[in-house]
């Protein structure tokens, strides 16, 4: 009878404890059900604070579109509201301006408000160089105009000035300048290749204006032959002055050892400015004719690749 009632005890102790920790797992529910409660609630407060911001800018933008469309003959804005609105603008326009200009001054370009707008100087340079200067008369209204400039054609000025002129002027004249740059170290490339190393090139050297594309001929001489090389390089990057692309090929009836000489030299101009390519090839000799081994700067890549400058200039090169 003892033992029966023992383990009736323990039963309902046993059945008690379960309810304890049953109630105990609800109210930890319950607290985390109300937690999540009033994040909801209070997430939902910021959606609509949010959405009330969001509401009041669209109502000052479509205000000053009004009164940048309607002007003086504006039905819903009066001239007055108009001619402040304008002259609002206009004035955050200039200020504008006056920060980008002193931003940019340390970079190569740099420039002067006008009467009508600013007009910027954008100065190329490459390895510590001062390179070609070109300018862009801006005219500040809306929309903002291009007056006079004296960029290439060749470079898609149009294309820039249509993605970024309207909307974002900085990033504007960062991409113009990235451009123009990239064009003058190309062409100083060209220009100190044909300049320093003109007893190596076959040949004139060919490319548009560019220079994205060239083509040439060079040669090199072991054991009193000369081997021609042919070098195709792409910038398929405008804003790079290292090409994409270079394709390195030379004679079919070429000695083998010109196969792993050609796929050195094609790294090489991927990774080098043209003039740089040169130096490195012909690091370890005195003219254009003199007699190579296989185990010379020439033939081997690990020495090609040794020269630690790449070419291009650090972003100080380029102060004004």
């Amino acid at each position: 009878m003892g033992e029966n009632r023992a383990s009736l005890q323990k039963g309902v102790l046993s059945h008690l404890e379960q309810l304890e920790a049953a109630a105990h797992e609800v109210a930890l529910k319950r607290g985390e059900l109300k937690a999540q409660e009033e994040d909801t609630a209070r997430m939902k407060r910021r959606i609509k604070e949010l959405r009330r911001q969001r509401d009041a800018l669209r109502t000052k933008l479509d205000l000053c579109r009004s009164q940048l469309i309607g002007g003086k003959n504006t039905t819903n804005v009066d001239s007055g509201t108009t001619e402040a609105g304008q002259q609002a603008l206009l004035e955050w326009k200039t200020e504008t301006l006056k920060g980008l200009l002193q931003v940019f001054h340390l970079t190569g370009l740099s420039g002067k408000l006008t009467q009508r707008g600013a007009c910027f100087c954008f100065s190329t340079a490459f390895e510590n160089t001062y390179l070609d200067s070109y300018y862009l008369d801006l005219l500040i209204k809306q929309p903002v105009q291009i007056l006079r400039h004296s960029v290439p054609p060749f470079i898609p000025l149009e294309q820039i000035a249509h993605k970024y002129l309207q909307t974002d002027i900085k990033r504007f004249l960062t991409v113009l300048s990235g451009h123009l740059n990239a064009l003058a170290g190309r062409k100083f490339q060209v220009d100190q290749l044909q300049e320093n190393y003109a007893a190596f090139l076959d040949g004139g050297l060919q490319g548009n204006s560019l220079c994205n594309l060239l083509e040439f001929s060079y040669r090199l001489a072991r054991d009193s032959e000369a081997f021609p090389f042919v070098a195709r390089l792409t910038y398929a990057n405008l804003v790079s002055t290292l090409p994409t692309e270079a394709t390195i090929s030379c004679k079919e009836d070429a000695p083998a050892f010109l196969a792993e000489l050609t796929a050195a030299h094609e790294a090489l101009f991927r990774e080098k400015p043209l003039h740089r390519v040169f130096s490195a090839i012909t690091a370890s000799t005195d003219s254009p004719s003199q007699s190579l081994s296989r185990e010379s700067p020439l033939i081997s890549s690990t020495s090609l690749s040794s020269e630690g400058h790449d070419g291009r200039h650090p972003p100080e090169a380029a102060a004004k």
